[in-house]
């Protein structure tokens, strides 16, 4: 049996990186939020909780926190209907269901500068593919500003976020559905189960874990969702699409308010960590439940 003292030296060289590259910076990170640095200047002041005092009184962020919310929403639920449906579909051994997971997963494993820079383009209302595809098949009176048009640029920017990461979603949940044993659904052919009776006894109670981790990513990513938006929109038109995270980088570089920024960096991990929390402990009592 090996000491405690070899046990504790074994994870000594993980806590030393985690104390490193999480903790540290995550003091430092509080701490500058209690500041009025610009990012700049070595000389700054310590403010207390004035930046936390602004936030509250700033539309700006509640703005930022609506779309958030809204874009999160929207990610969550269809993203993870369709990726359900999708896995059912292709969960076989049929070499057009193996092509079609790969297919599937393509995007997941692209950049998400490549795929703003591509779908920008899909998007743009002069020469853009899909206005020119709606004109072709005569529908040309459904033709856009996709991303200029404040009433449509969050649906765009989802439709291509729910687009990129669909595929790895699925893989997610063909993970659940193959570790079913096929005896479970033999005895429900026997019983007479129908379809939807064999999904909703069967299939859906028993890939409950997949669900958990499924709902988890979506919800964390598309709470601090930055990339997609800043490439495609930065925030616009107007603040139409504009993220906590899109706000934040305004303010730490585009207005040197580093400190400001900071504090809305400190919200934004709090909010994250509490929905986290919360939607962990719903979750994992559904998956005793089932």
């Amino acid at each position: 049996m090996q000491k405690p003292g070899i046990q504790l030296l074994f994870m000594l060289p993980a806590f030393l990186i985690f104390t490193l590259f999480i903790m540290i910076p995550m003091a430092g990170s509080f701490y500058f939020s209690l500041t009025d640095w610009d990012g700049l200047n070595p000389h700054f002041h310590f403010i207390g909780i004035q930046n936390y005092e602004k936030l509250i009184h700033d539309s700006e962020v509640w703005i930022a926190l609506k779309n958030t919310i809204v874009f999160a929403l929207l990610v969550t639920v269809f993203q993870n209907v369709l990726s359900l449906l999708l896995a059912i579909l292709v969960d076989g051994s049929s070499w057009i269901k193996r092509f079609l997971r790969v297919f599937y997963l393509v995007p997941a494993i692209l950049s998400a500068l490549a795929i703003g820079f591509i779908w920008s383009y899909l998007y743009n209302p002069v020469f853009g593919l899909i206005n020119a595809g709606l004109e072709n098949i005569g529908l040309g009176s459904w033709a856009q500003d996709w991303l200029g048009d404040p009433k449509w640029s969050m649906y765009s920017v989802v439709f291509t976020n729910i687009w990129q990461w669909t595929g790895l979603s699925i893989v997610i949940y063909l993970a659940g559905l193959q570790a079913i044993p096929a005896d479970l659904y033999e005895a429900g052919d026997i019983d007479g189960a129908s379809r939807w009776q064999r999904f909703s006894r069967i299939t859906f109670p028993l890939i409950a874990p997949a669900f958990t981790v499924n709902i988890l990513i979506s919800i964390i990513g598309s709470m601090k969702v930055f990339d997609i938006i800043f490439v495609m929109t930065k925030g616009g038109p107007g603040t139409a699409t504009e993220s906590l995270s899109i706000l934040l980088y305004k303010k730490a570089f585009n207005f040197n308010e580093m400190g400001y920024g900071t504090s809305i960096a400190i919200v934004m991990f709090v909010i994250i960590l509490l929905i986290s929390v919360f939607q962990l402990r719903i979750l994992r009592r559904r998956e005793i439940e089932a």
